[in-house]
């Protein structure tokens, strides 16, 4: 390529992973938003502890289902299709959410919220999968989370600011104008590939041959993907880590700091805020650390040995409002931001021409350990003031869900100490 083509190349490439990047921030938004508006959400439509748990997971029930579909979608119709029906469909369902009059209406717009950006984040992997150089993938997936973070860091200490102002069915009316926006944005400016805007494949910029492409009905891609032993490892990992990661400090962090420790909202969000920010820049080092190192298993293994110890000291320590709880949360994020990991590892133990199903495949689990964890802390809480006789979750109910937290985080250690190896290279693939 000559120098001009090269500079071309690179704006095309940062354009598309610049509008995918918004609307993933859009994905995190909407993931950790419920825990910021839990009180209106509870005064609203009268929800008890499990049925408000419902609702806020409605989003990760179909988000967990979808993402299979998502995958085969990212690697059959290819990003610039999942990416921009995810978007408009999100957009409805927010729009729906913030006009919802009953507690169905807004179960409804939640799902479709859900089902929406359930597509958005496999198909940004699979586009940076095919725009991005293997060696760099790590890096470009730990900047990924970092960036798609400011969107659930938006949806804590700052979205309780802005509902100071303003009302909470006003903000969702606007993000699903703004995601509507983005699918249209997607449409024109998004190509699923180097080769579908003129240019090589990055492979072949760097003097190698082209990846394989698909050769087969994509039912056998997926059952080829479904039999690979190594996949698996990490999608329990992500269940355990993030799955909980998210249940927690989306939805019942706020509550928790709220009845036991008497803060108002925006004194309580600060603390998910912190763990968010954390998460964020944790993504970031680990997926840099793991690539210059040239090695998964070591990351993701102290990731979660580092996150299991901060659940215990969330469960076992007389932590309150102030430098220890901040210092907790902070942890809490950062180890967790071990996971990004994960996706570079699923990559490198799949065929190239199904990253995107390979990916998938571990999203699942972290979004069905999220979509379980939410309403099980918010049964056991209700299952210990019942048996209490008490009318308001006190210190029992909260420490019930917290030992939950220690079971997902000891899970998540269990699962990655049978990861493979892959030494940051795809193991389907012969190299010089």
């Amino acid at each position: 390529m000559t120098a001009f083509d090269h500079r071309h190349f690179q704006q095309v490439r940062w354009t598309i992973y610049g509008i995918l990047i918004l609307a993933y921030m859009l994905v995190f938004f909407h993931r950790m938003a419920p825990g910021s508006v839990s009180g209106e959400l509870t005064e609203a439509f009268g929800t008890s502890a499990a049925a408000l748990g419902s609702l806020a997971a409605m989003y990760y029930y179909i988000y967990t289902a979808m993402q299979i579909p998502s995958g085969v979608l990212a690697d059959t119709l290819g990003a610039r299709w999942a990416v921009m029906t995810g978007s408009l469909v999100a957009g409805v369902g927010s729009i729906l959410f913030g006009l919802a009059d009953t507690f169905t209406m807004a179960s409804v717009g939640r799902f479709l919220v859900g089902l929406g950006v359930s597509t958005v984040f496999v198909g940004l992997m699979k586009s940076n999968s095919v725009w991005f150089s293997e060696r760099q993938y790590g890096s470009i997936s730990g900047l990924t989370l970092l960036l798609g973070n400011a969107g659930a860091i938006a949806a804590t200490g700052p979205l309780a600011l802005v509902l100071d102002h303003y009302d909470w069915r006003s903000v969702f009316v606007a993000l699903g104008v703004f995601s509507i926006l983005l699918a249209v944005a997607t449409w024109l400016k998004v190509y699923n590939k180097p080769e579908d805007a003129g240019f090589p494949s990055v492979r072949e910029m760097e003097g190698k041959s082209a990846h394989a492409a698909r050769d087969q009905h994509w039912v056998k891609d997926l059952r080829a993907v479904f039999a690979n032993r190594k996949l698996w490892p990490g999608a329990v990992y992500d269940f355990g880590i993030t799955g909980s990661f998210f249940g927690f400090v989306g939805l019942w962090a706020v509550p928790l700091l709220r009845d036991l420790h008497a803060l108002d909202r925006s004194a309580a969000s600060l603390y998910p805020t912190l763990a968010t920010v954390a998460f964020a820049i944790g993504c970031l080092v680990a997926g840099m650390y793991s690539d210059r190192v040239g090695r998964r298993r070591p990351v993701l293994i102290g990731g979660a040995a580092a996150y299991l110890v901060v659940c215990l000291g969330l469960w076992l320590l007389p932590w309150g409002p102030g430098p220890l709880a901040m210092a907790l949360f902070m942890a809490l994020g950062l180890s967790a931001g071990c996971f990004v990991v994960a996706y570079a590892h699923a990559k490198e133990v799949t065929a190239p021409a199904l990253a995107g199903m390979g990916i998938a495949l571990v999203n699942t689990g972290l979004f069905l350990g999220a979509a379980l964890f939410q309403p099980i802390f918010g049964w056991i809480m209700d299952l210990i003031l019942a048996a209490s006789g008490d009318t308001d979750y006190g210190f029992a109910a909260y420490q019930g869900g917290l030992v939950l937290l220690c079971g997902f985080a000891t899970l998540a250690l269990a699962a990655s100490l049978l990861l493979h190896e892959t030494h940051c290279r795809n193991i389907h693939v012969k190299h010089d």
